[in-house]
């Protein structure tokens, strides 16, 4: 399963787009992968030939892409025999998007992310369930601690959103872990905008302790209903926020901000 899981979450990110891959989706699309920490600080990205095909972009939309990726200090280019472009994950994401990203998204579009997110989440928790590995098992409820002990924005979106991918993954289906990865990378950052106090990050611990227990017991059922009712937690969640931002932008317009 460990040899399994790293090359069916690099796949995910590296597919080719699904549109004509303009160069503002490949930024989109990359930053998205640091932030979650599909890619780790430091790491080699591949070459531009190789990474453009792997995306489905021309060489120049890519090369294009990580000049502004580097501008934004995401990356960095280094010459040389052992040169090559390297990842350079902040502490924290930048905030000013996700606030955009919270209120510019209807409450519509966020029920119909979670009615996603409920499908592919219940699903890789029931076949988890079934077919996860003892390493497997072991990811999971390390990553429970992870998230436990995370201090800051970006450990917590990053220990939040690997522990769903690894459900995903321990399910042994690609397709619902390629699913997943897309998910978290629509809302992980957006939930951790919604999280005020120590207590709510308590009960998303528990929660998640509660999904790995359930699968560790090889039971599915159990498992499967536990994520549903994580996802429409998460859903109340970022209505809440969608509305509280509403309110706050609706106060500064009236008080001519």
């Amino acid at each position: 399963m460990a040899t399994q899981g790293a090359p069916v979450v690099r796949a995910s990110l590296i597919s080719p787009l699904t549109s004509a891959g303009r160069t503002g989706e490949v930024v989109e699309r990359i930053t998205e992968a640091i932030h979650l920490g599909l890619v780790v600080d430091g790491e080699q990205l591949p070459t531009e030939v190789e990474f453009a095909h792997q995306l489905g972009v021309s060489p120049m939309t890519l090369r294009e892409a990580l000049a502004v990726l580097r501008e934004q200090g995401l990356v960095e280019t280094r010459r040389g025999r052992t040169g090559g472009t390297f990842v350079r994950r902040p502490a924290n994401p930048p905030l000013t998007p996700l606030v955009e990203r919270i209120s510019s998204t209807t409450i519509s579009q966020l029920r119909d992310l979670a009615d996603e997110q409920f499908a592919v989440s219940g699903a890789s928790a029931r076949l988890a369930a079934e077919r996860a590995s003892a390493a497997g098992l072991r990811r999971l409820l390390n990553l429970v601690e992870q998230l436990a002990k995370a201090d800051g924005l970006g450990a917590r979106i990053r220990a939040d959103s690997r522990f769903h991918i690894e459900v995903a993954i321990a399910s042994q289906s690609e397709r619902l872990t390629r699913l997943e990865v897309d998910l978290q990378s629509c809302t992980a950052g957006l939930l951790w905008l919604s999280y005020e106090s120590e207590t709510e990050l308590d009960e998303v611990v528990a929660e998640h302790h509660a999904i790995a227990t359930a699968i560790a017991e090889e039971d599915g059922e159990r498992a499967r209903t536990l994520a549903e009712r994580h996802v429409q937690r998460n859903l109340r969640r970022l209505i809440e926020l969608h509305l509280r931002m509403a309110e706050r932008e609706s106060v500064e317009v009236s008080d001519g901000r």
